[in-house]
């Protein structure tokens, strides 16, 4: 038997006290990206319920998910969530992660990025309330918020978005389909959790992943040093996937219907520069400052998140900054790099 990774590990033991289902079916959608793809990993090897992993992507599916092959209570399901679903499967809990989060898509395809958002939320709600739905989990983002003002975003802040900006594509869609979420709540009764994720690193995350820290990995991993072309001030919230991923387990089973819980790490709150620079030292490498006039920044400067509301469930992350990035870089592969 292979020698377990640390994200392995890390999975064993962020699941060793939660709940998970035990008995029917739960669909993940977005199944091969980096958030998706944990709760698989979690479901597959914590729970008994029967997993149907949705993407559009079946060769990376079946690299991604070579050890479940031969597992009878796999299954993938290829299907564009911007379509309508077609089987006639109950899918009694439903994790909806299933969206374009990597900044190059809000500039080629802003269109695409707010259809998806908004009518794969419909299509599975939809689906789901036709099929004996008991539970659903929205996976929103922390992009919600918008510009912050320098204050800890809780779940009642709401900041300032350019809505005429294509870039705006993906806070306005998200925020539209919390609402969208809340009104099915209110008008159907559907149980609908949302979960907003601050940013989120770890293994596995995809080819055309072209955030910061995808970057900096690829970089490292290649044995190069991390060439920024601004100062990395913008502060933000980080959290390790298997955190995030055991923080959406947790809502599934605890989580208020209509009700949005920050998913972020309180002791893992970091500038871009710092986050370049603890990558950068695990993989042995250095930061090489290259700022030009024109240098890029993002319009929020600081963005950091309140967890006092999932902490009253029982939340508590598992996994340092320090921790998350080693292990991160342990068990990344070369599909992780490409």
């Amino acid at each position: 038997m292979a020698e377990m990774t640390s994200y392995q590990q890390d999975i064993k033991k962020a699941t060793e006290h939660l709940t998970l289902p035990q008995q029917g079916n739960i669909l993940v959608t977005g199944a091969t990206g980096l958030i998706g793809g944990c709760l698989v990993d979690m479901l597959m090897q914590h729970s008994l319920c029967h997993v149907y992993a949705m993407g559009r992507n079946i060769d990376r599916a079946r690299t991604r998910f070579r050890l479940y092959q031969d597992d009878k209570r796999f299954h993938f399901l290829q299907h564009d969530i911007c379509e309508p679903l077609t089987w006639t499967t109950d899918f009694h809990y439903i994790i909806h992660a299933a969206s374009n989060a990597s900044p190059n898509f809000f500039q080629q395809s802003p269109v695409e990025v707010m259809k998806a958002n908004l009518n794969g939320l419909c299509h599975l709600v939809e689906y789901g309330m036709k099929h004996h739905l008991q539970r659903m989990v929205y996976v929103s983002s922390g992009e919600i918020y918008g510009e912050g003002d320098g204050s800890i975003f809780t779940e009642q802040s709401s900041g300032y978005i350019d809505i005429l900006s294509p870039r705006a594509c993906y806070p306005s869609s998200k925020r539209a389909a919390e609402t969208l979420c809340a009104a099915y709540c209110k008008e159907y009764d559907t149980p609908i959790v949302i979960a907003r994720p601050c940013h989120t690193y770890g293994p596995y995350f995809t080819e055309s992943d072209n955030r910061v820290y995808a970057q900096f990995i690829r970089n490292v991993l290649r044995g190069e040093d991390i060439v920024m072309k601004s100062k990395g001030e913008q502060y933000r919230s980080w959290i390790y996937v298997v955190d995030c991923a055991a923080a959406i387990l947790l809502l599934l089973a605890k989580g208020q219907s209509g009700e949005a819980y920050n998913v972020a790490h309180a002791d893992s709150n970091i500038t871009i520069r710092q986050l370049a620079e603890k990558i950068a030292g695990i993989g042995g490498r250095k930061v090489v400052m290259q700022i030009t006039e024109d240098g890029n920044t993002t319009p929020i400067t600081k963005a950091v998140f309140s967890t006092e509301k999932i902490e009253q469930l029982g939340w508590r992350p598992l996994f340092s900054i320090d921790e998350g990035l080693s292990h991160t870089l342990d068990s990344s592969d070369g599909q992780s790099c490409a």
